[in-house]
């Protein structure tokens, strides 16, 4: 009967695997790559669930966002990866909308756009809510390898703009201490140049958009190549303000209408 029970057990696998092939390194990172999104999908995932018995983690927001914590920080501060951006403490507003466009594909990055694909809006809205609450103090200013002239270029851009090329100084939507104005507009500081580089280049080939009017796509359209990895080195080098917290809504105007920032 034993061996009857194992026959009959081979005869189903090889049903399911019809192909009969041995599970190979390939095959292996074929199926992770199905089914690790959809496990953090799960963690992450509004479930209602029953009372918390000993053993168990708590039902809590902390708790559940555990599945961003290796990219972006136990508390949203950021990792030593410099392609994964700070969260904690920016805008709500402005992270709802970026995990509103990761889910919609407005945003293009496969592991967000997985672990977002089945989340509801008021859920993503929950998850915005508590990385803005989270006050993890900016990273020390990084030490650049640039010129002084390209970081003094950086620096005219980002506080004057260029009039005659009809770019706005950076300052002028992210205020003048570069932590950004409630509900939509973040902060710049203490990201690393090579994500700020990253994402003006996104912007300026139009691979990341938002709302119209897209207003970042319009400013860095007018940006050089150079412009940008001035821009991006010269802000990766701002001390944390005394201040960290955005500014409050309507603390100055846009010099421009913005589809992000709501009326």
């Amino acid at each position: 009967m034993e061996q009857e029970f194992y026959r009959t057990r081979t005869k189903r696998a090889h049903k399911l695997d019809r192909s009969h092939r041995p599970l190979t390194r390939k095959r292996l990172l074929d199926a992770t790559t199905v089914v690790v999104p959809l496990a953090l999908a799960l963690i992450l995932r509004p479930f209602p669930s029953p009372a918390q018995t000993p053993g168990q983690p708590p039902d809590t927001m902390a708790a559940r966002v555990e599945a961003c914590t290796p990219c972006h920080g136990n508390q949203g501060e950021g990792t030593s990866d410099v392609y994964f951006p700070r969260l904690a403490g920016k805008p709500a507003g402005y992270l709802y909308n970026q995990l509103v466009a990761f889910k919609n594909g407005r945003r293009k990055y496969p592991p967000m756009n997985y672990l977002l694909e089945f989340l509801t809006d008021p859920y993503l809205q929950e998850i915005a809510d508590y990385f803005a609450s989270q006050r993890a103090a900016l990273p020390a200013n990084a030490a650049s390898d640039v010129s002084a002239e390209v970081l003094q270029h950086g620096q005219t851009l980002v506080q004057h703009g260029d009039p005659s090329r009809q770019i706005p100084a950076c300052g002028s939507c992210h205020g003048s201490a570069l932590t950004g104005m409630e509900p939509g507009i973040p902060g710049l500081l203490g990201l690393r140049p090579s994500y700020i580089s990253g994402q003006l280049g996104a912007w300026r080939y139009g691979t990341r958009t938002a709302k119209a009017p897209d207003c970042m796509q319009q400013v860095t359209g007018r940006l050089t190549e150079a412009d940008a990895t001035a821009v991006a080195a010269w802000l990766a080098t701002r001390p944390a303000p005394l201040n960290a917290a955005p500014a409050p809504k309507g603390a100055y105007v846009l010099p421009f209408a913005c589809g992000s920032e709501p009326d």
